[in-house]
């Protein structure tokens, strides 16, 4: 057996965040459309799907095109089955994350970020999985009193804190 490992550059498009996963079945990509639909209902967004068996097609679904295509390109340079992309624009994962982990096909998350992304895959004869992602950048320290005061202040400046 031949096994190798890649890095695959995710492309993010601008003012938009990420949801990358692994799935089962053939109904997540309509599933994972009415979570977000239902949950969030001004998010713009793309969810596409990878078959894993029979036709082996790419499944998309969402309400705007430019990122539906965006997930179809990166779950292409990703080339591994039962992988899924969300790509969010006015909305961000924390809005929809536990329905997404609650959908019943969903196995799980790898990541939620707007942070660049590389995705860790595997390749054998038989085809291509993933292992892992690298999100963001290594730490640069540890927060002071004023990053800590600046965190706080943002949370609420958005909303997520009050």
């Amino acid at each position: 057996m031949n096994l190798e490992s890649h890095a695959v550059k995710i492309d993010i498009p601008d003012g938009c965040n990420i949801i990358l996963g692994q799935t089962h079945f053939i109904k997540t990509a309509e599933d994972l459309y009415e979570i977000i639909a239902t949950t969030v209902p001004q998010a713009r967004f793309g969810v596409a799907f990878t078959e894993a068996s029979g036709p082996c097609l790419i499944r998309t679904e969402g309400n705007d095109e430019e990122l539906i295509k965006s997930c179809v390109k990166n779950l292409q340079a990703i080339g591994a089955g039962h992988i899924f992309c969300i790509l969010l624009r006015d909305a961000y994962p924390i809005n929809i994350l536990t329905q997404v982990k609650n959908c019943p096909e969903v196995c799980r998350i790898f990541c939620a970020t707007a942070n660049p992304l590389e995705v860790v895959v595997a390749s054998t004869n038989q085809g291509w999985g993933v292992l892992g992602v690298i999100d963001g950048f290594p730490p640069k320290g540890v927060e002071t009193e004023e990053d800590r005061s600046k965190r706080r202040d943002f949370l609420r400046a958005i909303g997520y804190k009050r």
